[in-house]
C-alpha cells in the first residue's frame, strides 16, 4: 500500500491544494500534519503574537474540516527539520508532500528534511500552490529575470490562461485520507504564547475567514483602483494575511479577478503579480535576504539613525499626524493600509534620514502579513535602493499625502484622537494653525510638534543619495580605467 504524508505550512486550507491533491491521487493512505515550528516560534519576542494566534485558529479550523472527511491533522510542536522525518518513518509512508516555499530559511529547512528522509529512502515532493507563476516561469527574452515591474507584468498577462489559474479538485480523492482517531492539538499557551487582541480586531481567521472577506471583496472589486489609495474608506481587499497562510487560494482570486476584468479587477490582479515579482527577486538575487540593497551604490547610505527619532515614529508619535496614524495602526492591529506602507516608509528613511533596514526589521516583528519578499521589497522600493524602486530624487511629502489620500482626516481621527478636534484642513499640519489655536488644541503638549523640518530634510536626503550615486559612478569609472589598462 502507498502511503504519504501532507505537510502543511504555509497552506492552510483542503481545497484547491497542490501536495494535498497529489498525496490523495497517488497514494492509498494520506497522513496530515502540521508543525508549530519552534526554530521560528522561539524567535518571536512577544509571547502575544496575532500571527501565531491566526495560524492556530485557523490550523484548529483546518483540523476540524479534515476530521469531517475521515481523516486527521496531527499537529506537533518542536523542531520541524526533525519531527517531519520522525514522522514519516513512524507512519512508514513513501513520500513527503509538500507545498514549496520560497524564502531563504525554508529552503534551508527543506534541504534538511529532504536529507533525512532520503536517509531512510522516502521521497520528498514539493509541489508550485502559493503563486500564480513561480521564480523561473516568466523571464526576459534573453532568458533572465525581470527587474522592473511593468514588462515583468506584460509577460504575465501574456502567458495567462486557463491551465495556470486551474483548481485542483481535491474533493475527488478524501476517500483516501488516513482514517486515524483524533487526536488533540496544543493549545496556543502550552506552544508559550498567549491571547492577543486578534478576536477585538474582528479578523476571521482560517478557510471560512478568507472565504468570506473575499466574498465581500468581489462586490467591491469594480471600485478597488479608485478606493484602494485612501485608508479611510473600505478599499482594500484585506486579504493579505489569508494570502500570507493560505487559507485561500491564489488561482481561484486570480482567476476571478481575470475572468471580471475591468479596471477594478485588473488592478487588483496586478497586486498579486507584484507579489508574485517579489518572489521572484528574493529567488534571483538572494543577496537582498542577507540586508544587502538591490543597488550596491546605495549599499552603505550613510544615515545618522537618530535612535530618538526612530523612537519617535515607532510610537506614532513625529508630529506628522498621517505618519503617526499609520504607525500607530500597525501597532494597535498588526495591519498597515498599503499607502501608508509607502508613506511611512518613505517618512523613516527621507524625513528622519534612518537606514531602511531599521524599518523593514520592525515592520517583520508586527505585521500580520508578514511577508519576507514584500516586506524587504517595498522597502526598498521606498528608500530607493531597490529594483525598479521610487527615484531616489522623488519624496513622498507627508502633508500633500494625507491631504490627497485622508483628505477629511477621517483616518487620522481614528488613530490620532488628540486631534479629533481639529478640522479638516488643520489636521494635516497642525503646527500651522496659530499659537492659539495650538494651545487650545494641546499641540506640543497633547500632541507633538514635528520632529523635524520637512524641506530641511528633503535637502539633507538629497545630498546624501547624491554623494552615494556620484561615488558609485567615480568607482565604476575607475574600475573601466583598470580594465583598460590591463
Amino acid at each position: 500500500m502507498n502511503k504519504a504524508l501532507v505537510w502543511f505550512r504555509r497552506d492552510l486550507r483542503d481545497f484547491d491544494h497542490a501536495a494535498l491533491y497529489h498525496a490523495l491521487k497517488q497514494n492509498e493512505e494520506v497522513y496530515c500534519v502540521f508543525v508549530f515550528d519552534s526554530d521560528i516560534l522561539d524567535a518571536l519576542t512577544q509571547r502575544q503574537d496575532r500571527r501565531v494566534e491566526f495560524i492556530w485558529e485557523s490550523v484548529r479550523e483546518l483540523k476540524a474540516e479534515l476530521q469531517c472527511r475521515g481523516g486527521d491533522l496531527l499537529v506537533r510542536h518542536g523542531q520541524a527539520s526533525k519531527l517531519v522525518p520522525a514522522l514519516a518513518r513512524e507512519l512508514e509512508v513513501n513520500t513527503v508532500y509538500c507545498n514549496r516555499d520560497y524564502e531563504a530559511a525554508a529552503n534551508q529547512r527543506d534541504a534538511a528534511v529532504s536529507q533525512a528522509l532520503a536517509e531512510h529512502d522516502i521521497d520528498f515532493l514539493s509541489f508550485k500552490d502559493q503563486v500564480i507563476f513561480e521564480c523561473d516561469e516568466i523571464l526576459t527574452k534573453s532568458n533572465s529575470a525581470f527587474s522592473v515591474f511593468t514588462p515583468y507584468k506584460n509577460a504575465c498577462l501574456r502567458t495567462l490562461n486557463d491551465f495556470y489559474l486551474k483548481p485542483y479538485p481535491v474533493d475527488r480523492y478524501f476517500r483516501n485520507l488516513a482514517e486515524r482517531d483524533p487526536e488533540p492539538m496544543p493549545e496556543l499557551e502550552d506552544l508559550g504564547f498567549e491571547r492577543s487582541n486578534l478576536a477585538a480586531l474582528k479578523l476571521p481567521t482560517g478557510m471560512s475567514g478568507g472565504s468570506a472577506l473575499f466574498e465581500d471583496f468581489v462586490e467591491r472589486m469594480p471600485q478597488y483602483r479608485q478606493a484602494r489609495d485612501f485608508p479611510g474608506r473600505k478599499g482594500p481587499s484585506y486579504l493579505s494575511v489569508h494570502l500570507r497562510f493560505g487559507t485561500v487560494s491564489i488561482r481561484h482570486l486570480a482567476r476571478t479577478a481575470w475572468q471580471m476584468g475591468g479596471q477594478g479587477a485588473e488592478t487588483w490582479l496586478n497586486e498579486l503579480f507584484w507579489r508574485d515579482f517579489y518572489f521572484q527577486i528574493l529567488h534571483h538575487h538572494p543577496e537582498v535576504a542577507a540586508g544587502h540593497s538591490f543597488k550596491p551604490e546605495f549599499d552603505h547610505l550613510a544615515f545618522p539613525n537618530d535612535k530618538k527619532l526612530f523612537q519617535a515614529w515607532c510610537e506614532g508619535k513625529t508630529g506628522f499626524p498621517l505618519v503617526d496614524a499609520a504607525m500607530r495602526q500597525i501597532n494597535q492591529t498588526g495591519y498597515m493600509h498599503n499607502r501608508l506602507r509607502m508613506v511611512a516608509a518613505s517618512f523613516l528613511v527621507k524625513d528622519l534620514l534612518i537606514d531602511w533596514r531599521w524599518g523593514e526589521a520592525y515592520f517583520a516583528q508586527h505585521l500580520i502579513d508578514f511577508d519576507f519578499s514584500a516586506n524587504n521589497g517595498g522597502w526598498q522600493w521606498a528608500a530607493s535602493t531597490g529594483c525598479d524602486a521610487q527615484p531616489w530624487f522623488r519624496i513622498f511629502n507627508p502633508v500633500t499625502q494625507s491631504e490627497k489620500f485622508d483628505p477629511e482626516g477621517k483616518f487620522i481621527r481614528k488613530y490620532v484622537p488628540e486631534l479629533s478636534q481639529c478640522d479638516n484642513k488643520e489636521i494635516h499640519a497642525p503646527w500651522k494653525m496659530s499659537e492659539q489655536r495650538q494651545q487650545a488644541l494641546g499641540i506640543g503638549s497633547n500632541y507633538p510638534l514635528p520632529v523635524v523640518d520637512h524641506a530641511t530634510r528633503r535637502e539633507q536626503v538629497l545630498a546624501l543619495y547624491k554623494r552615494a550615486s556620484q561615488a558609485a559612478k567615480a568607482d565604476e569609472a575607475s574600475n573601466s580605467n583598470e580594465a583598460d589598462d590591463e
